[in-house]
Formats: C-alpha cells, structure tokens, sequence
C-alpha cells in the first residue's frame, strides 16, 4: 500500500512540507509507503477546456500533471498540502488539481483522500473545503482527524511548536492507515468497488 503526498507550497521544505512529513511518517510507521512531491516555484498552466484529454488518454500539456497520471495506478490514497493564499490553496496547486482531475478522474475512484493546510492564522478551513471538493466528486473516500487538517506557523520551526496541529496530523495518519488495511483486508475476503451507473449529466435541464 502506498500514499501519494503532493506539496502544493512553492517552499519544497516549509510549513506545509512540514506538515506533510508529519502524516507521512506516521503511515511508515504503520507500514505503509508514501511518497512526497513537491509543485515547486515553476508556472504550471491551467486546464483550457479543449477536451483533449477525453480523446487523447492525457492531457495536452505534456508535464508533471501526465506524469502523475501515468503512475495513479501506484497509489491507494492522496493528500493534498498547501498553504492558504487568500483563504484559498496555491494557483499551481489549483491549476495542476484541475487537470489532473479532469483528465484522470476515473482513475480516482475508490481510492482515499484526503487534505491538510497550513497558514498564519485564518482562512485554513475554506482552503480545506476547496481541497476537498476534488475527491467529493471523484468517488473517492474522505479521511478525517480530531481537527481540522490544519497547521498554523510562519515558518517550520513555528509549525513544529503548534502541538495540536502536528497531533491533528498524527491522527489523520493513523486513521489513513487504518483505513487502508481495512479496504485490503476487504479485497482479500472478495470485497469490490461498488458498480456505478451511466453519468447522468443534465446542466439542470432536461
């Protein structure tokens, strides 16, 4: 079993790093692998509506985004990190999410999510709420902790001195790897993904 990390910060080792390694290392320690990427500082474009990906299998932009595509079959669960800009998560953040998700959606189903924030003070719970909504409409499974997947810090070391943020991160660990050996142990008993119906879309009109 193997959790994908995606740090969203421009900083590869600040608050939200820091707040991802600490879920990270408590998988491990339930034996379970993960693996950390980092969005970096560079531009990543966002989706341009052109469909392409529903014909072509990716995206049109061929970058880190097809890339983790490719390797989604890896994974049995993600966790989003990112700082709170303006109440919100990271614009590559956001623009990398909504190709990934749209061209590699199907391949999301079943698998379980989940997000943490990181911020100076406010606006941590609608960036959150936003995180969220990728797996909501994906079939994918939410996993929650005692709080709020939040840490508050202006750097590192104040992030590692912010006690319940780092047990919130702890318990969301413990919870994702519970969890996943539960969904394992159910496959080996003859448990399957649930059968969807057809997509109805309707854009509200019949």
């Amino acid at each position: 079993m193997k959790v994908l990390l995606i740090n969203g910060s421009p900083n590869q080792n600040g608050c939200t790093y820091t707040a991802l390694n600490e879920v990270a290392m408590t998988l491990q320690t339930n034996g379970i692998e993960t693996e950390i990427i980092n969005i970096g500082k560079k531009p990543i474009a966002g989706c341009i509506a052109c469909r392409k990906c529903y014909i072509e299998g990716k995206c049109v932009f061929d970058d880190a985004v097809n890339e983790i595509s490719a390797r989604l079959v890896e994974f049995n669960a993600i966790i989003l990190g990112s700082p709170v800009y303006y109440a919100g998560p990271t614009g590559q953040l956001t623009a990398f999410l909504d190709r990934l998700f749209y061209s590699a959606g199907k391949k999301m189903a079943g698998k379980l999510g989940a997000s943490v924030v990181s911020c100076r003070r406010g606006g941590a719970t609608a960036a959150f709420d936003r995180l969220n909504k990728y797996f909501l409409i994906s079939n994918m499974h939410i996993v929650g902790a005692q709080y709020w997947n939040q840490v508050h810090g202006n750097t590192p070391d104040e992030v590692r001195h912010d006690k319940e943020g780092l047990q919130t991160m702890r318990t969301l660990g413990q919870n994702m790897a519970w969890l996943l050996k539960c969904i394992e142990a159910g496959k080996k008993e003859g448990l399957t993904l649930p059968q969807y119906e057809s997509a109805i879309r309707t854009n509200f009109i019949d």
